[in-house]
C-alpha cells in the first residue's frame, strides 16, 4: 500500500465515510475489498448477486467498455474491470460514495497493475443528466444501473428513454438493471433478455437490449 493511498484511507476513516467491506468476486482482483459509505447513501449489490450477473455475462466482459450509473461503491464496474473489461465510466452524485469509488478504483487498479487513469473516469453527477455519448466518446458495451430502489419507478422510464438515444448506434449493448423482485420493468423499445432472482423484498437483475 502506497503512502498516498494509506493517507487517503485514513482521511476517509476519520471523516466517517468508510463502512463494512465487500469484495471483488472474480477475475484478477478477486478478493480485493471494496469500501462503501457509512449510513444509507449506498445499498451495494451483494457479492453473490454480482457473481451471478457476471457468470451470466461470461464472454461479453473481456475487452468491453462499461458505464456504471448510480455507481455507489463502483462494485459493478470494478467487477467488470477485474474480469477483463477495457475500461469505463462511473457516475455517482453522492460525494461520500464518489470518494469510496475513487479509493476502490485505486485498490483494484493496483492489483491489476494498471494506472487508475487508464481508460477509467469518475463523474460526480446525476445519472439522469450527466452528458453521455458526446463526439468521439466510445459507446459502452455494458451499462450497469443500480439505483436506490425507492426511486426506480420514477427514474427507470427516463433512463431507458435516454439510453435508447445514446446507444442508437450500438443496439447490441446490454443494460444490466438491479431492482427489487416485486418491480416489473417493460420499457418501450427494449427487450428483456434474462432475469436473475425474483421475489418480494429480494434483489433481481434484469438484462435488456434494444429492439431492432
Amino acid at each position: 500500500m502506497t503512502r498516498g493511498y494509506r493517507s487517503f484511507r485514513v482521511c476517509l476513516e476519520r471523516s466517517g465515510v468508510l463502512s463494512a467491506r465487500m469484495r471483488i468476486s472474480g477475475g484478477v482482483a478477486r478478493g480485493i475489498p471494496l469500501v462503501v459509505p457509512k449510513g444509507d447513501a449506498v445499498r451495494p449489490a451483494t457479492d453473490g448477486m454480482r457473481q451471478a450477473v457476471f457468470s451470466s455475462l461470461g464472454p461479453r466482459v473481456p475487452g468491453a467498455r462499461f458505464l456504471d450509473l448510480f455507481a455507489g461503491s463502483g462494485s459493478y464496474g470494478l467487477e467488470a474491470l477485474s474480469r477483463g473489461a477495457a475500461g469505463g465510466i462511473f457516475v455517482e452524485k453522492n460525494a461520500k460514495a464518489a470518494a469510496c469509488v475513487r479509493q476502490n478504483i485505486l485498490a483494484v487498479c493496483k492489483c491489476l497493475g494498471r494506472e487508475p487513469s487508464e481508460n477509467l473516469a469518475l463523474i460526480e453527477a446525476d445519472a439522469l443528466t450527466v452528458p453521455l455519448g458526446g463526439d468521439g466518446e466510445v459507446l459502452p458495451d455494458l451499462v450497469f444501473i443500480d439505483p436506490p430502489y425507492e426511486i426506480i419507478p420514477e427514474v427507470a422510464p427516463k433512463l431507458f428513454a435516454r439510453l435508447a438515444e445514446v446507444l442508437a448506434a450500438k443496439p447490441e449493448a446490454l443494460v444490466v438493471f438491479e431492482a427489487p423482485g416485486e418491480i416489473e420493468l417493460a420499457p418501450p423499445g427494449w427487450t428483456l433478455r434474462k432475469r436473475l432472482g425474483k421475489g418480494r423484498g429480494q434483489p433481481t437483475v434484469m438484462f435488456f437490449r434494444r429492439e431492432v
